[in-house]
């Protein structure tokens, strides 16, 4: 698994040591995951490794041993079940001191914190200030599990919520927090590997939001997620059109206004700061324009 993950077309991989690892081996995943990420071969992901949770016993060694061998290849530490700040000081504390020892850039592995309970959520902004933290991650199934929330699907709507979206406070103030203290918003896993259409619905709720990505389990969601947080093609072509409309109105050429029309919508600042987060996610994806563009009228 880990060899075929070296050339998947995820922009991330990251090795984990927490959920998918028995507590009998620990250690040994921990000697196999530092060495694979060291090894050549990886196709230009970003390489990460999930370590446990600081109310365990091991995560102290997860980041030695991790860092010792790899950490010239090293990008991302995951730190689940974050409760507290606390939690992110202590990891920077010990990778600094890593890094130091072993003649490594000060600062350069990020953390991506996972945000898994009700304390967590309580707790999320001072959270998302902290040192090194580029992303907070949604873990779904835990989170689900803190709120006593009566379902055993991940992600999906509990059996019984019949109005709105139970999910969609947690998502919401996530969200909040990684636009407050700029970094990344990201969605977790859904498990029912297998149902890529319901992997398709339930990315579908967390892209319109606003989420920079989501987890992937299986090869065959990596497609149908880089489908689902890039624009259509349409929504693309039209956040390009409003740029170079509105950077033409507001120009003296064009009359230097603040609002115009473009067809039969009007386009202001706010509309210009709309289309580059569209246009934003489009160019993130390589996307290309499908339609004309701009044309002034003489």
């Amino acid at each position: 698994m880990i060899d075929k993950a070296k050339n998947l077309p995820a922009d991330e991989v990251f090795l984990d040591l927490e959920d998918a690892v028995a507590p009998d081996a620990k250690a040994e995943a921990r000697t196999q995951v530092a060495v694979a990420l060291a090894e050549p071969g990886w196709a230009g992901q970003l390489r990460g490794v999930r370590v446990n949770d600081w109310t365990t016993p091991w995560t102290h060694a997860d980041v030695i041993e991790v860092v010792s061998t790899a950490g010239a290849s090293l990008d991302i530490v995951v730190l689940p079940k974050v409760t507290d700040v606390s939690h992110i000081h202590a990891l920077d504390l010990l990778l600094s001191q890593l890094e130091a020892t072993h003649g490594l850039p000060l600062g350069r592995i990020g953390i991506e914190v996972q945000i898994e309970n009700a304390q967590g959520l309580t707790n999320i902004d001072a959270i998302a200030a902290g040192p090194r933290v580029q992303a907070l991650v949604l873990g779904p199934a835990d989170m689900a599990a803190s709120l006593n929330m009566r379902t055993l699907e991940v992600g999906e709507q509990p059996e019984g919520y019949d109005v709105g979206d139970a999910h969609h406070h947690v998502l919401m103030r996530i969200l909040i927090a990684a636009r407050a203290h700029g970094v990344l918003a990201i969605d977790g896993p859904y498990l029912k590997i297998r149902d890529v259409d319901g992997f398709r619905r339930v990315a579908g709720r967390s892209a319109a939001l606003g989420y920079d990505g989501k987890w992937v389990l299986h090869p065959d969601q990596i497609e149908a997620g880089n489908e689902v947080f890039s624009p259509r093609q349409s929504d693309y072509d039209h956040a390009e059109l409003i740029l170079e409309a509105y950077e033409w109105h507001t120009s003296r050429a064009g009359g230097a206004r603040g609002a115009a029309m473009l067809g039969d919508e009007m386009i202001d600042e706010a509309s210009r700061k709309m289309a580059l987060v569209i246009a934003g996610k489009g160019r993130a994806a390589g996307m290309t324009r499908a339609a004309e563009p701009f044309q002034p009228l003489p």
